[in-house]
């Protein structure tokens, strides 16, 4: 693990266009000086390990993850009630570039890890999206994975340094400006 220049967390609920905006900003900062990190990767690579599962499709933005989100939440909770920065530290472990992009921000225990981690190289991004603009792409409600911690708990979070509204005609480059301007 290297130490990055800047720490950019991402949080937003699902289908907000987090994935979405942190590639996109990949592209624009290139991935000399950038790279992205996820906290979700070595959660999902602990859960196809211990159940025998795909990790590549545990990975993808398909249906096979949604088979098991609510369990792979459940166990990843678990996992944090014992070591709230077990994630943080194992999705750290790849970082090598001087700007680090962690797209999947979900908890304040995340937020604090980084922050205890990296100090004042870390900044806050919150991406909101209404649901009606959510479910245009594709979300649906899913009880015990919408309504449970790892979507709801930075809801009352006021501590970010850039909050992004991403609807339509928000204008994806006066989003990623933005963003570049807390570099």
């Amino acid at each position: 693990m290297t130490n990055p220049r800047v720490v950019l967390l991402f949080s937003g609920k699902r289908k907000s266009g987090k994935d979405y905006l942190t590639e996109r900003l990949l592209e624009r900062l290139s991935t000399q000086r950038a790279q992205i990190i996820r906290i979700s990767e070595p959660i999902k690579r602990s859960w196809a390990e211990k159940l025998g599962l795909d990790l590549g499709q545990l990975l993808s933005d398909g249906p096979y993850k949604e088979k098991y989100r609510r369990e792979m939440i459940e166990w990843s909770d678990e996992k944090r009630s014992q070591n709230p920065g077990f994630f943080c530290k194992r999705a750290c472990m790849q970082l090598d570039r001087e700007i680090c992009i962690v797209s999947d921000i979900r908890r304040k225990t995340d937020i604090d890890y980084f922050r205890e981690t990296f100090g004042d190289r870390v900044r806050t991004i919150r991406i909101v999206a209404s649901d009606a603009t959510r479910i245009s792409r594709g979300w649906q409600f899913q009880s015990g994975v919408d309504d449970v911690q790892s979507e709801c708990d930075l809801d009352d979070f006021t501590g970010w340094d850039l909050l992004v509204e991403n609807e339509p005609g928000s204008g994806v480059e006066k989003i990623l400006s933005s963003i570049e301007a807390l570099l």
